[in-house]
């Protein structure tokens, strides 16, 4: 069973379908990417499956119960984090009071003893930004307030990661490093499904990936599969700008 199923989703904005007949599974202990030409639906579809977007059709299950019914809120205690495209930190609190804050609130809700200051230093450890705790988030470069977002979001320890374009603004030596990242904990038994424009990431993390073009899923398989997919070609090569669609298929290739 998958951990996350979004099946037959549908979304509309008055007569503009930007979701049709959306299908995503996200297993437990892999990576799945979603990836596809800018416009295509992909944050809507993290929207409707975090709670902040109605659907108008379809099923979101998590664990394979249906949670289309439920706010956002009741999303995340059941397991569900993310970050967003357009960067979302407190820019005022450090780097390790942003990460604090989120262990802060999931030991609220769960009353399980935890100890969200020890939570939050593991957190900082494992993302990478020791060297950068006590900086306010406001004074740090996009990339790396990026993988502060990633951190908050770890320490509310989800069972599902929904990640919309982490690696943006990181230098190669960082998106390295959290293609690492990613790969440990899906090896630790998370699901995580990856929106993000670097397809060399894409290819190099994820287990399966689907590809989602004007609000439709084009094309789903193995990082193998989808660099062979004509489909895919055109509908990046199609809707790009040139140089864009150069990179893209060089990393397709």
């Amino acid at each position: 069973m998958a951990r996350l199923e979004v099946s037959g989703v549908e979304v509309r904005f008055g007569g503009v379908a930007a979701l049709r007949g959306v299908d995503i599974t996200v297993d437990g202990g892999g990576v799945s990417g979603l990836i596809g030409p800018a416009g295509a639906g992909k944050t809507t579809t993290f929207n409707v499956i975090t709670g902040l977007q109605k659907a108008h059709g379809g099923r979101i299950l998590l664990d394979g119960n249906a949670i289309g019914h439920l706010p956002p809120h009741r999303r995340a205690r059941l397991g569900i984090a993310r970050t967003f495209q357009r960067l979302e930190v407190f820019g005022s609190l450090t780097v390790r009071e942003n990460i604090l804050v989120a262990a802060e609130i999931r030991r609220r809700w769960t009353r399980d003893g935890s100890n969200p200051r020890r939570v939050a230093d593991d957190v900082v450890r494992q993302v990478g930004l020791r060297d950068v705790a006590r900086e306010r988030c406001d004074a740090l470069p996009t990339g790396m307030a990026r993988l502060v977002e990633v951190g908050r979001a770890l320490a509310t320890r989800p069972s599902i990661l929904l990640l919309d374009e982490p690696s943006s603004g990181l230098d190669e030596a960082e998106t390295d490093a959290l293609g690492a990242l990613l790969t440990r904990l899906a090896g630790d038994g998370m699901g995580i499904l990856l929106v993000e424009h670097d397809i060399e990431l894409v290819m190099s993390v994820c287990r399966t990936i689907h590809v989602l073009a004007l609000g439709q899923i084009l094309a789903v398989g193995t990082p193998a599969q989808i660099r062979s997919d004509p489909t895919v070609r055109a509908a990046y090569l199609g809707t790009e700008s040139e140089s864009d669609a150069r990179a893209t298929a060089g990393a397709l290739a």
